[in-house]
């Protein structure tokens, strides 16, 4: 199990959280799992950037994005060098610290169970 730490976010998490997540889960995963409700218009099929966080700590421990979800940051709000899409970033043995931007680009909040 890997440590994810993610930074205080007004609306979805705003005490912050440290969560125990396994190798190989996908970050977004990870958030839904342990009820950090972010936003995933797409479904998690790396078609949209309303998943788009920031990795501050642990970004060299994962897998380079790939091309489709390269692309697909250029669209996201706030980008930032460390930034990846949650749907695809996949947790590896480094302890991680994420930061999910206070927008994104849809201009209204869907709401996913």
């Amino acid at each position: 199990m890997t440590v994810v730490r993610i930074l205080p976010h007004a609306a979805l998490c705003p005490e912050g959280a440290n969560l125990e997540v396994a190798e190989g889960t996908t970050i977004c995963a990870a958030l839904l799992a342990n009820g950090i409700a972010i936003e995933h218009a797409c479904e998690q099929s790396c078609a949209c950037t309303t998943c788009h966080v920031i990795v501050r700590e642990g970004f060299d421990s994962l897998e380079p994005a790939n091309e489709k979800e390269d692309d697909l940051l250029d669209k996201a709000w706030g980008l930032e060098y460390t930034s990846r899409l949650s749907c695809q970033a996949r947790v590896a043995g480094a302890p991680l610290t994420i930061e999910i931007p206070r927008y994104t680009i849809n201009q209204v909040s869907e709401s996913h169970s």
